[in-house]
């Protein structure tokens, strides 16, 4: 059975990062209980503001607030009077020198909380759960996702049960350590109550370069000599097989004679003029003419 785990948490340390950077045996309790505490504070104050994640970094009696957003202006203010408000609060609940920076996000529709919230928004203002679903997932594939899952449960559409519906885009590999996958939980307040919202959206994959890749990636950083063409390959050598002499013309009067048959010793005899000794054919011998 597939037990369900939040996707970063699998990753942490491999490709993902932890949202609080301190270490303290002694003090945990009570600073995890601060860390929670600043973060809800600033989602308080920053509803409208699409605050994605908040980082905090403590090093001694110091505190750094890493605030993560689409709209830095919302977050800063008129003059910086917001933000200013937000660290004299902190300092006041951790007793702390704070220190707060806002950073902006260049790609809202793939970060996955942003996206809840603005799937959470068009319920809240009673648009069907399914069309507010089908937009997120076609923004978010158009930005250049690879794969964007968005799950609703709760009284959708007014109903007296609650039920889950959930749509999928592209591909979301959760048991692939490599592939970069983002999660975001939401709420929307309706009249009929809470529906909450979970989206995953799969934005790339570490460590899965093809060698052709690297190699391009060596040459425009200048580590490795560009590679040479390859040389036009030699075309492989003819045998070439000599025919046989044609016979020469044999001219009229240079053939060889053939060499006559042997004759039977009678027929020499006669030839040579040895004929006496010989019987003539055809009369017994001691018969006279």
């Amino acid at each position: 059975m597939g037990q369900k785990i939040h996707p970063k948490s699998v990753r942490l340390g491999y490709i993902q990062d932890w949202e609080s950077k301190w270490f303290s045996l002694r003090d945990m309790p009570s600073l995890i209980g601060e860390d929670h505490k600043i973060r809800e504070e600033i989602r308080r104050r920053f509803r409208m503001a699409a605050v994605s994640w908040v980082g905090i970094e403590r090093a001694g009696t110091y505190l750094r607030v890493n605030i993560h957003t689409a709209r830095p202006g919302v977050v800063i203010g008129k003059r910086g009077a917001d933000i200013e408000a937000v660290r004299n609060e902190i300092e006041k609940l951790t007793k702390r020198k704070t220190f707060i920076n806002v950073m902006e996000i260049k790609e809202p529709e793939l970060d996955a909380r942003l996206v809840g919230e603005a799937i959470a928004m068009q319920l809240e203002r009673r648009i069907a759960h399914r069309r507010a679903i089908r937009r997120a997932l076609e923004r978010t594939m158009q930005a250049g996702a690879l794969g964007v899952k968005v799950e609703v449960k709760g009284r959708l559409g007014g109903a007296e049960i609650a039920r889950r519906e959930w749509a999928r885009k592209g591909r979301v590999p959760l048991h692939t350590f490599c592939a970069d996958i983002d999660y975001g939980l939401t709420e929307a307040h309706t009249n009929m109550g809470l529906i909450g919202i979970k989206v995953w959206i799969f934005r790339k994959t570490y460590f899965a370069k093809s060698p052709k890749e690297l190699l391009k990636e060596a040459e425009a950083l200048g580590q490795l000599a560009p590679m040479p063409a390859p040389e036009a390959a030699a075309p492989a050598p003819v045998a070439v097989v000599a025919a046989p002499p044609a016979p020469a013309a044999v001219r009229r009067g240079d053939e060889k004679p053939e060499k006559m048959p042997e004759l039977p010793a009678s027929a020499l005899a006669q030839l040579t003029g040895d004929g006496a000794d010989v019987p003539a054919a055809g009369k017994p011998e001691g018969e006279k003419e």
